[in-house]
């Protein structure tokens, strides 16, 4: 079978379909036939040798895919051969097929296509997770949504404005910010406008809680619109830029890392939380059974469905990860493997 596997770190280029030994199913495990992966900005950050999660090399990169199962191992009885399913996991989805335990397979909902199906676990859990169970969101409240036009970013304006919030969103351009609003949102900025928090700040008073994924200036930003009580969640880190090859690079993303001074956190009564869905899927499977339960629950009632930005072939790979470097995609970018 085929699959992207990194070797080394480096650039999108490494991202080539080699012929690798097809796995089999053992005791527990699952094997599936991969339609869709999607991807994620952790697999840019592990291809480029930053992102503390990943596997040691080599590896198959990709977190979350969809597909039908094909092959089931001993012991599994509560799903089938031939049925369509959802997958999240540490490595190996950017491959034709992927055998994993059978706690890490999901039935697809009903209503969801494949691609919605692949572009959902991450990315929504991710904001279920931040705004529900960490921020603890409430109706009226303010929230305030950074890179709200990726695919963490649209799932959490769906969320939080079906939840009865008024929610903002920051972008990187006009047409981000358009489709942003279209999904719920009351109004968005951009963030490259130097001005784009007092405005936010005249047009709200403060914000409730923020969902915040860039880091630098607008995590810094969005600490000091926070009003009393407010709670800010840490779900990415989208400007990091780290080079190894350009110590300059190093500085920026120094003191780009977003960082707290609790005594000015007492000032405002204000909290900063962080999120990482992986540590909670090895260490704390029941709960996030719990949580995705709740979950497909509150998306089935609202029609909610994920936003599909673009899709590229199997060979794409590295157009994918440029393109999503690029700060130019929406919603989720995904991979077609199979048929």
């Amino acid at each position: 079978m085929r699959a992207i596997v990194l070797n080394k770190t480096g650039g999108p280029e490494l991202l080539v379909p080699t012929d690798v030994k097809e796995p089999e199913p053992g005791s527990g495990e699952v094997r599936i036939k991969i339609n869709y992966a999607g991807i994620n900005y952790a697999e840019i950050l592990s291809r480029k040798g930053l992102y503390g999660w990943a596997l040691k090399r080599p590896y198959i990169l990709g977190m979350e895919a969809s597909g039908i199962i094909d092959e089931l191992g001993s012991g599994i009885s509560n799903l089938k051969v031939g049925q369509k399913v959802m997958v999240g996991t540490k490595c190996g989805t950017y491959a034709e097929k992927i055998v994993v335990p059978g706690e890490r397979v999901v039935p697809v909902l009903e209503t969801y296509s494949m691609e919605e199906s692949a572009s959902f676990l991450v990315n929504y859990m991710t904001a279920w997770v931040s705004l529900v169970k960490m921020a603890k969101i409430s109706p009226g409240d303010n929230v305030l949504i950074t890179a709200a036009g990726g695919g963490v970013g649209t799932a959490a304006v769906q969320i939080a404005s079906r939840f009865g919030c008024r929610v903002y969103g920051m972008a990187g351009s006009e047409e981000k910010i358009e489709l942003i609003k279209s999904f719920g949102a009351t109004n968005g900025y951009n963030y490259r406008d130097p001005n784009c928090f007092i405005d936010l700040l005249g047009d709200t008073g403060g914000v409730d809680i923020v969902l915040e994924m860039v880091g630098g200036r607008v995590f810094k930003k969005s600490l000091d619109v926070l009003n009393p009580f407010g709670r800010l969640v840490v779900a990415g880190f989208a400007s990091l830029d780290l080079k190894k090859w350009n110590p300059l690079s190093w500085i920026q993303t120094w003191r780009d890392i977003p960082r707290v001074n609790v005594g000015k956190l007492a000032q405002k009564s204000v909290a900063v939380m962080s999120s990482h869905l992986g540590y909670l899927l090895e260490e704390e499977p029941k709960q996030m059974e719990y949580i995705l339960s709740d979950l497909k629950d509150f998306v089935e009632k609202h029609n909610i469905k994920p936003v599909i930005g673009k899709v590229f072939p199997f060979e794409g790979a590295s157009q994918a990860h440029r393109y999503i470097e690029s700060r130019q995609s929406y919603g989720k970018v995904l991979l077609k493997i199979g048929s």
